[in-house]
């Protein structure tokens, strides 16, 4: 038996463990050139009708069955029932955190939110020693999460993704990097 991956909370949102019930709505938020363009280019555009469903329970459920991936859906404390959007955390040399947000909510502080509580599950819970992102570098929206985490770039290289090839930054932070920032900003 894999690893349960548990509930996380943010101030504004819950981080529910993916279910495989999960993907009806999923397949009605994600399929926007918006979310997908700076995703891995395995990502299928244009996106199957049982895109969702398949990766769910082909791929993400597998992976965190296995312990080796950890999948959560996001949702509102104000909406508990609806999905808004997922991250996830893989064991990887190269990739260790990805997400996506639906329309509606970005731009809202709110991956934010969901990318600190999923970070200090990896360094607090899981006892990882770095976390690395990679991300296309005109994903801006993405970058500035980085750089509120107090993560730092550490290479450009070239990737492939739904919207062709680009160059991607890897963005780092170690344990005790994250520890010392969140002592600073930590209310005393």
């Amino acid at each position: 038996m894999g690893f349960v991956t548990p509930t996380l909370e943010a101030a504004r949102l819950i981080l529910c463990p993916l279910q495989l019930s999960d993907a009806d709505q999923v397949q009605v938020l994600f399929p926007h050139w918006e979310i997908v363009r700076y995703l891995h280019s395995r990502v299928p555009w244009p996106y199957p009708s049982n895109g969702a469903y398949t990766f769910y329970h082909d791929v993400a459920l597998p992976a965190v069955e296995n312990a080796t991936a950890w999948e959560w859906t996001l949702r509102l404390k104000s909406e508990p029932e609806r999905v808004i959007g997922a991250i996830s955390l893989r064991k990887s040399e190269a990739d260790n955190r990805g997400f996506w947000l639906g329309l509606a909510w970005q731009r809202k502080g709110l991956m934010t939110e969901a990318c600190d509580a999923v970070t200090a599950f990896w360094f607090d819970t899981l006892g990882c020693d770095v976390l690395r992102v990679s991300k296309a570098v005109p994903n801006v929206a993405s970058r500035k999460i980085s750089i509120k985490q107090g993560m730092r770039v550490v290479s450009v290289e070239e990737r492939e993704y739904v919207c062709g090839r680009l160059p991607a930054e890897v963005w780092v932070i170690t344990a005790e990097e994250w520890r010392a920032r969140r002592s600073q900003t930590s209310p005393r």
